[in-house]
């Protein structure tokens, strides 16, 4: 082995002194750290403000990763004009679910006691509290003596006995156009039987706006008839003490909900609602709370607030009850008379107002609403009162009892947009922490790739002179045996008989002439 060689190969893969390397290197100040001066004062300093930067950028840094995972966002909102703007969806209930000249004796039956019209022994409640006329329609459909009763079906029952949107609408115009009962969808709600317009469903086509304001909108004229009101002797779930309307304004892919979200509009009143159309976009963990995954519901195919609760109840009730109410999608049963009472009523009430754990739904990450602001103006007018009752075939104080006018109009031909938006994201931390380093130690990326390098040529060194230390001692080692071989062979026979000589081997006198064999074997 030529050490020599060996010697100069690894002085010439040593790395540069950690005086060259600071003197070359972009990281500010480590030049006059690592000098060949002996100025130990001012490496002191240097060495001292180096570090306080260095500290101060470990905890600026700390700081900015903190507030990274934190996972911050912050909220835009904007207004955007639209050329013309899909009109929503509008749900309206009467207050009172069942009409009584369409409740039967059979209905009476089944049903009087949940309506709170009969007591446990099928006899008239509270008789001294019910007008004449009344208790007199009453004592005949109560009349249960040699009765035979017939299945009943409150899915039948709520449709038959609901309030019939032909009798219900006096006039409706959309964008000046008249509309008719034809343009309005039934659907069922925990008021019964209600109707949606531009519900966008059966194939119908959507309707659009092409201006804001009045008379640009939907506008109803109805008959609220609470002549057909079941008179209340109690409180139940299925009777109500309000007269008038529940209307809900709603995208076309949402359900109405509208026992929670609806607004009431009174008879002897128009009102105005203004609406605006608000696109709000959340954001998901774990930046905000949003739902990003499909909704796993075997009822509803678009997410929704209103579809996760209908959701969930239909499978609380299903679970609890056996059955479903009359609103509720799905292949259950229908609940009976019997079951809304003792078992679906109580129930839903629990769940809607004191279970907060059961139905817990998400906000969807994009969802539609609409923004109302509401005035009102009475009608009729003294002017216009008996115009009125003459125009419908009706008293002047039934006019002033029963008719509403809904107006609903966009405020404008644009919508908002309210975006959550992340507030500091990755290239944010990156670039924090990059002006920080230049800040303070005069560093960036491919200084800290400087470090690395230099610290990888000094280990990498290391590694190779330990390494080749070791591969020199086990070559001395085997040196070692050789030698002790030779001297061995030296002192053989045979080696005796090649001493040099003044003759030829196989020239000496008395032998016989050497011939390849001695050679062979020595």
């Amino acid at each position: 082995m030529d050490l020599k060689a060996d010697s100069e190969d690894m002085d010439y893969k040593r790395p540069a002194p950690i005086e060259v390397f600071a003197s070359r290197s972009t990281l500010h100040g480590i030049s006059h750290m690592f000098t060949y001066e002996r100025m130990c004062i001012k490496r002191s300093l240097w060495i001292l403000f180096f570090l306080g930067s260095l500290g101060v950028l470990v905890m600026v840094g700390v700081d900015r990763v903190q507030f990274y995972f934190q996972y911050p966002h912050v909220t835009k909102l904007d207004e955007v004009a639209a050329p013309m703007m899909v009109f929503p969806s509008v749900t309206f209930c009467n207050l009172n679910s069942f009409r009584f000249s369409r409740v039967t004796r059979n209905d009476l039956y089944h049903a009087g006691e949940l309506l709170a019209l009969l007591n446990g022994r099928y006899e008239i409640r509270d008789p001294h509290l019910v007008e004449e006329n009344v208790l007199q329609i009453l004592k005949e459909r109560a009349d249960f003596d040699n009765y035979k009763p017939r299945p009943f079906n409150m899915r039948e029952f709520y449709d038959r006995t609901g309030h019939d949107i032909k009798d219900m609408l006096l006039s409706c115009y959309y964008r000046g156009m008249e509309c008719s009962a034809e343009d309005f969808k039934v659907i069922f709600t925990r008021y019964g039987k209600c109707y949606t317009f531009n519900s966008g469903q059966d194939g119908r086509p959507l309707m659009v706006t092409m201006k804001g304001g009045m008379g640009n909108g939907l506008e109803l004229m109805l008959d609220i008839q609470q002549d057909e009101y079941l008179p209340v002797w109690g409180e139940t779930d299925e009777t109500s003490f309000e007269a008038g309307i529940k209307v809900q304004i709603h995208t076309q892919d949402e359900p109405p909900f509208i026992d929670q979200l609806g607004f009431g509009v009174a008879p002897g009143f128009q009102t105005f609602v203004s609406c605006q159309e608000q696109r709000l976009t959340y954001l998901p963990p774990p930046w905000g709370d949003c739902k990003a995954t499909p909704m796993d519901s075997d009822f509803f195919s678009t997410y929704s607030i209103t579809a996760c609760r209908i959701d969930c109840e239909t499978r609380y009730l299903v679970e609890n009850c056996n059955c479903r109410m009359v609103h509720m999608p799905g292949d259950a049963p229908y609940c009976t008379p019997e079951q809304y009472k003792e078992c679906a009523d109580p129930a839903l009430d629990f769940l809607v107002e004191r279970d907060n754990d059961y139905c817990v739904c998400e906000t969807p990450c994009n969802m539609t609403r609409y923004g109302k602001e509401m005035s009102f103006v009475k009608i009729p007018s003294k002017a216009s009162a008996k115009y009125l009752a003459k125009k419908f075939n009706k008293t002047e104080q039934y006019i002033a009892d029963n008719i509403l006018v809904l107006d609903i109009y966009f405020e404008a031909l644009n919508y908002e947009t309210i975006e959550q938006k992340k507030a500091y994201e990755l290239a944010g931390l990156l670039g924090d922490i990059g002006g920080q380093m230049g800040l303070f130690i005069g560093a960036s990326i491919l200084t800290i790739l400087e470090l690395f390098d230099y610290l990888y040529e000094v280990i990498k060194f290391k590694l190779c002179r330990c390494a080749k230390k070791k591969h020199k001692g086990r070559n001395n080692n085997d040196r070692g045996a050789v030698l002790s071989l030779d001297d061995v062979k030296r002192h053989a026979p045979c080696e005796n008989l090649r001493t040099p000589s003044t003759y030829p081997g196989n020239m000496l006198p008395h032998h016989p002439g050497q011939g390849n064999f001695e050679d062979f074997t020595c």
